[in-house]
C-alpha cells in the first residue's frame, strides 16, 4: 500500500478489530486500513450470511422459512435479493451478447404480483396482477438467451424478441413457440433475417371437477404451424423450455402454486427471476 500522504511505500502494521490489514507508512508514520470491500453496498451482512440466504432462496424456501433458519430479518432477506438480483442481471446483459445458435425455444410462465388478475381494481397499481416471465433458451447447449418480465402481450412479447436479437449472432437458426399469436408479429419483424419460425400448437381437454385446479389439463392434439422461412420438421420442438418452466416453478418459492409465498411487490419478483 502507498501512503495517501507522501506515497512513500508502507509496511504491514497489525490488523484492524473487523479484521483488515493496517498498514504503517515508513516516512510519515501514519497508519492506514485496507481498502473495505462492500459486495453487498451499504449492508453489514457478512458475505457467508449472504450466501446461506441465496442458497436457501435458489432452495425454493420462503422469506419466513428463511428468516427462521438464519435469523436474519425479513427486509434483511428481501434487501440482499434485490442487490443480488440486479448484479445478476447485469452479468447477463454483459455476457450473453452473440451467441451461436441453432435451435431456440420460447415460453412464458405464469405467476402473479400481489392478487390475481381478476382482483385488479382500476385504481390499483399497473403492476399487480399477473406477471409472465417470458424465457428464451438455446436446445443444445440449455444456455438461457434471455428474459423479460410483463403482462401477457404484444408490447412485452416485443421487447422480449428485441432482447432476443442482441443475445444471438448473425446467424441462421431455428425458433420453435408455442401458438401466442403475438409471437409471429414479434419474430417476423425483429428476425426475418436470421431464423425460421414454426408454431407448436397443443389443444388441451378440458378438464372435470377438481381437476383443473390441481392437476395440468391432458393434451389432446398437437398441431404444428409453419410461419417463417422453412423450419425443419425434426427440430420444432418446446420441451426443453418447458422444462426450464417446470424448474423455475419448483425451485422458485414464488411460482409455487396455491400458497401464500406469491410476490408482493415487482422488484422483488423480478429479482427472484433474475437470480434464478
Amino acid at each position: 500500500m502507498t501512503c495517501h500522504n507522501c506515497r512513500s511505500e508502507c509496511r504491514k502494521f497489525g490488523k484492524h478489530r473487523n479484521g483488515l490489514g493496517r498498514y504503517q507508512c515508513r516516512q510519515c508514520k501514519r497508519t492506514f486500513t485496507e481498502a473495505h470491500s462492500q459486495p453487498l453496498g451499504e449492508m453489514y451482512t457478512s458475505v457467508a450470511k449472504a450466501e446461506e440466504i441465496l442458497n436457501l432462496l435458489l432452495e425454493g424456501c420462503s422469506i419466513s422459512t428463511i428468516e427462521r433458519v438464519t435469523g436474519a430479518h425479513h427486509g434483511t432477506i428481501l434487501k440482499i435479493l434485490v442487490i443480488v438480483g440486479e448484479k445478476c442481471e447485469r452479468v447477463m446483459a454483459e455476457k450473453i451478447r452473440n451467441v451461436q445458435v441453432r435451435d431456440v425455444e420460447l415460453d412464458e410462465v405464469w405467476s402473479y404480483i400481489g392478487k390475481k388478475q381478476k382482483r385488479v381494481r382500476p385504481t390499483d397499481d399497473p403492476n399487480l396482477g399477473d406477471a409472465y416471465t417470458f424465457v428464451a433458451i438455446e436446445r443444445h447447449s440449455k444456455l438461457v438467451l434471455n428474459i423479460a418480465m410483463g403482462k401477457r402481450d404484444q408490447a412485452t412479447t416485443d421487447i422480449f424478441v428485441e432482447g432476443l436479437r442482441h443475445a444471438t449472432a448473425h446467424c441462421h437458426f431455428q425458433i420453435t413457440t408455442d401458438g401466442f399469436q403475438p409471437y409471429r408479429s414479434a419474430i417476423t419483424t425483429t428476425l426475418s433475417d436470421r431464423c425460421d419460425f414454426a408454431q407448436l400448437i397443443k389443444v388441451y381437454s378440458a378438464a372435470t371437477g377438481d381437476e383443473h385446479r390441481y392437476s395440468p389439463p391432458s393434451v389432446s392434439s398437437v398441431e404444428v404451424v409453419p410461419v417463417m422461412g422453412r423450419p425443419d420438421p425434426e427440430r420444432i420442438c418446446t420441451s426443453i423450455v418447458e422444462r426450464s418452466n417446470l424448474s423455475i416453478r419448483m425451485g422458485t418459492r414464488r411460482f409455487t402454486r396455491l400458497t401464500n409465498a406469491f410476490s408482493k411487490k415487482w422488484e422483488n419478483h423480478w429479482a427472484a427471476v433474475s437470480l434464478w
